[in-house]
């Protein structure tokens, strides 16, 4: 086996359509883990040999859940995604490949499309509207009393935007970054962070990096760690132009995140990593979070001149670090133009 997709699921409504797309469009050696975390799945999604389910009746949270379906896995590599994604024809053996060019000391995305998974229509007088809004028809000349809409599916990969450069703030907050998106050349490009509903690593590397660190708490900063993770212990963190995912925000309250989500836990997150990761205290780092900020300079939030930034900067200078060598292997250092 080549390649383990990862599912971690909650009460997810389109955990169904996602892994009917996985099926339909691998092309290789890949197989299906779906975590059901607290909750089977609504609607059932039909048995296949190529999938394989692990259920937990009480939630354990996203990150926990990743990991005992990580543990399942005898692949070589393993892509964890969102139960809400959509994917490219091939994508697996396009994602491999990639791989192949560039080594295993990587962490690699898709580019990242948005999906549209359905408009809300009315069937008495046929309006339509896009899938996170109000899902009540007012009063028209065909219906006197408000009208609830019902889902029509779609599920298109939308063709913009075409995201494949990320960073983040000092809070750390993620943030998607255009000027680095000019600097982008090739067809495998370098991005400072991650977006985190998509990501594919050697499961070797998966499980020495802690990348699954459920000290983090279930959710939150999941990009920014995966990212500093990898970049910070002499890795990189690479886009795959050749090949995409979509991924359906849910940002509405009809269209909202499947787990209990506080602003405690949210915080949390945030914290460690400023604390592990820009405190230059991640047990596998060899290079000083100061350098991944510089490495992408200018990066908006760190190079403005605010008060914040010059805060963050002077505290990551502080923390410092004690350089060791690097085993088996080098590190490269790149302008973030490298040509593959």
């Amino acid at each position: 086996m080549m390649l383990s997709v990862i599912v971690p699921s909650r009460n997810e409504e389109f955990l169904r359509e996602t892994v009917a797309d996985i099926l339909k469009n691998k092309r290789g050696e890949t197989e299906i883990i779906v975590g059901l975390d607290g909750k089977w799945a609504d609607p059932p999604f039909p048995s296949h040999p190529d999938v394989t389910t692990i259920y937990y009746p009480e939630s354990i949270g996203q990150r926990a859940m990743t990991n005992q379906c990580v543990k399942l896995s005898r692949a070589k590599y393993v892509m964890k995604v969102d139960a809400h994604c959509a994917f490219d024809e091939g994508f697996d053996v396009k994602m491999v490949e990639g791989f192949k060019e560039v080594g295993d000391n990587v962490v690699m995305v898709p580019i990242m499309r948005n999906l549209w998974v359905y408009d809300f229509k009315c069937y008495v007088c046929g309006k339509r509207v896009y899938q996170d809004k109000e899902d009540i028809c007012p009063p028209n000349k065909r219906h006197s009393e408000p009208v609830k809409m019902k889902k029509k599916m779609l599920w298109i990969s939308k063709t913009s935007p075409q995201s494949t450069a990320y960073s983040f703030n000092p809070q750390p907050h993620f943030q998607y970054d255009g000027n680095q998106k000019k600097r982008q050349v090739g067809d495998i490009v370098e991005t400072m962070s991650l977006q985190g509903s998509c990501f594919m690593v050697s499961r070797e590397k998966y499980w020495e990096l802690n990348l699954g660190n459920e000290d983090y708490g279930s959710w939150g900063s999941q990009g920014c760690q995966i990212a500093c993770s990898m970049w910070l212990s002499g890795g990189r963190v690479l886009v795959n132009r050749r090949t995409f995912y979509s991924h359906c925000f849910r940002t509405k309250p009809l269209f909202s995140f499947p787990y209990d989500l506080s602003g405690r836990q949210v915080q949390h997150a945030k914290r460690l990593c400023r604390e592990e990761l820009f405190g230059n205290k991640f047990p596998k780092q060899i290079l000083p979070s100061s350098w991944l900020i510089e490495k992408f300079k200018p990066v908006v939030g760190w190079h403005d001149g605010s008060p914040e930034a010059n805060e963050a900067l002077k505290k990551i200078n502080e923390a410092g670090l004690a350089f060791k060598p690097v085993s088996g292997g080098t590190v490269s250092l790149t302008d973030n133009k490298s040509r593959f």
